[in-house]
C-alpha cells in the first residue's frame, strides 16, 4: 500500500497496511514497551519549529518553547539542541530545563503565582526575564531581588481583553481571566516597576489563549500591544523586547490554523508598518511545536455492544490522556493495522477508570476487535504533561523516534511508584 500522510500528522503513514511514525512501525513499539504508550516524532517537532524559524528569518527573535505543553526531558532536549529558550511556569520546570541541557539565560518565567522560593531559584539560575502578572507580584519580586543583591529583569504581561475564540478554559486574554495586568492599568504598573530599585524593566508580554485557529485575534492583540509600547516609551521607559506569547492551534479535527511562518509574516508586516520591525521579539509556542508530533498507543480490551451505545473499552484512560474529559476535546483514533477483518461499526471509545467522563472518543467508525491496537492522534501536547495516577494507575511509558530509530525516554510507572512517597503512621 502506498504511504498515506494523515492530516495534521506529517510523519505518520500507513505502509503495507501498518502504521509508521517516521521509519518506525508503531505496533513493534507497542509490543516491546506495552500500552498505553506515548510515541513522539523528533522530525515532526523540528519541522514545526522550522516554520517559526522561517517566519523570523532575518529578525532578532527568540523562540521559547512553552514547556507546560510537554515537559518530558527528551522533548526539552530536542528544543534545547535546536537553540530554543524555554517558557516556564514553576521552579520544577526550571529544574527540568537544567536537566535537559537548556540555557537558563534563555528562560522566561511566566505564571500568576510565583513563590518567593521560586523567584530566588530563578534569580540564582540567571534566567532572562520574569513575565510579571500582577502589581502585587512586582512588589514581592523587588523584595526578593534586593535581599539577594540583584536586579530582576521584568516584562509585564498585558491582558489586552482580546477574545481568542477558543475553549473558555484555555482563553487567557479577556477581562475575566486571572492572567496578566488589565490593559487600563498597564502604564501605571510600568511606572511602578521602573521606580522599584530591585527591578529592571526590559520588555512587554502578551498571551491571549491556546488552540487559536484564526489570525484576527493575534492582529487585534498586536495592535493593542503596540499602542501600549508607544505610551510606555513616551513615559520614558524603554522596552528592549516585545513578547507575543504563543497559543497557535493545531489540526485536531479538520481545524485550519494558519501556518506559523504565514502567521508571523503577516504579524511582522503589521509591526513594520508601525515602525517596530527592528525590535527583539520573543514567542512562546507550545502545542504548535509538539501537539501533532505525538500519538498515544492503546490496546482494545473489550467490546461491549448495547442498545443505545457500543463501547470499545481500551487500556488508556482519562488519567493517561485527560484532554477529552477536561475540555471535551477531539482526538482522531485510528487502527495500527488498516487491514482489520472486523466489520466497521460506531463505537464510543472509553477507558477503564470508574468515571462516566472517562472517554477518549464518541461515535467513532472503527473496525475493531479485542486485542487490536489503536493510535490516538495529536497527543503530543497537554496529554502526558497533565496525566495523573488516578485509580493508582501508573503513568504511561514514552518513546522518542527519529528516522528508523527509537529510544525509551520514560519508563512506565508501577503501582508501587504511585505510593512510594506515602508513609503509614505508627499505630
Amino acid at each position: 500500500m502506498t504511504p498515506a500522510i494523515l492530516p495534521g500528522q506529517p510523519q505518520l503513514a500507513y505502509r503495507d497496511d501498518e502504521l509508521f511514525l517516521e521509519g518506525v512501525r508503531l505496533a513493534d513499539l507497542a509490543r516491546s514497551h506495552g500500552t498505553p504508550l506515548y510515541v513522539y516524532s523528533k522530525g515532526a517537532m523540528l519541522a514545526a519549529l522550522a516554520a517559526y524559524q522561517r517566519g523570523f528569518q532575518g529578525r532578532k527573535a527568540l523562540i521559547c518553547y512553552a514547556m507546560k505543553a510537554n515537559s518530558s526531558l527528551a522533548v526539552l532536549q530536542v528544543f534545547a539542541q535546536a537553540g530554543c529558550g524555554f517558557d516556564i511556569v514553576s521552579g520544577g520546570e526550571l529544574l527540568r530545563v537544567i536537566a535537559a541541557g537548556g540555557d537558563c539565560a534563555k528562560v522566561i518565567f511566566s505564571g500568576v503565582g510565583k513563590t518567593r522560593a521560586e523567584m530566588r531559584q530563578a534569580l540564582e539560575a540567571g534566567i532572562a526575564c520574569f513575565n510579571v502578572e500582577s502589581e502585587a507580584e512586582l512588589e514581592v519580586l523587588n523584595d526578593v531581588a534586593l535581599s539577594m543583591g540583584q536586579r530582576a529583569q521584568v516584562s509585564i504581561r498585558v491582558n489586552p481583553n482580546v477574545d481568542p475564540q477558543t475553549h473558555p478554559y484555555i482563553s487567557t486574554g479577556l477581562k475575566g481571566s486571572k492572567f496578566g495586568v488589565a490593559h487600563e492599568r498597564v502604564l501605571q504598573t510600568y511606572r511602578r516597576a521602573a521606580a522599584l530599585p530591585g527591578l529592571r524593566v526590559v520588555g512587554i508580554d502578551c498571551h491571549i489563549g491556546s488552540q487559536i485557529t484564526q489570525e484576527l485575534p493575534y492582529l487585534d492583540a498586536v495592535d493593542r500591544m503596540l499602542d501600549l509600547v508607544q505610551d510606555i516609551e513616551a513615559a520614558g521607559i524603554a522596552l528592549q523586547h516585545i513578547d507575543f506569547g504563543g497559543g497557535l492551534g493545531i489540526d485536531y479535527n479538520a481545524d485550519t490554523p494558519p501556518a506559523a511562518d504565514t502567521l508571523w509574516t503577516h504579524l511582522l508586516a503589521r509591526l513594520d508598518a508601525r515602525g517596530f520591525g527592528d525590535r527583539q521579539f520573543m514567542v512562546e509556542p507550545g502545542r504548535s511545536l509538539v501537539g501533532n508530533a505525538g500519538v498515544c498507543l492503546t490496546e482494545v480490551l473489550y467490546l461491549k455492544p448495547g442498545e443505545e451505545k457500543n463501547f470499545c473499552i481500551i487500556d488508556a484512560a482519562m488519567n493517561d490522556l485527560p484532554r477529552p474529559a477536561m475540555y471535551q476535546a477531539y482526538h482522531a483514533i485510528i487502527p495500527l493495522s488498516s487491514n482489520a477483518p472486523a466489520p466497521v461499526a460506531s463505537w464510543d471509545v472509553v477507558g477503564p477508570v470508574c468515571e462516566s467522563g472517562d472517554w477518549i472518543g464518541h461515535d467513532r467508525e472503527l473496525a475493531v476487535q479485542a486485542g487490536d491496537l489503536l493510535a490516538v492522534l495529536s497527543a503530543g501536547a497537554y496529554c502526558m504533561s497533565m496525566a495523573s495516577n488516578y485509580n493508582t494507575r501508573g503513568r504511561a511509558a514514552e518513546v522518542l523516534v527519529h528516522e528508523d530509530r527509537s529510544s525509551l525516554v520514560r519508563a512506565r510507572e508501577t503501582a508501587q511508584t504511585c505510593f512510594a512517597g506515602e508513609i503509614l503512621p505508627a499505630s
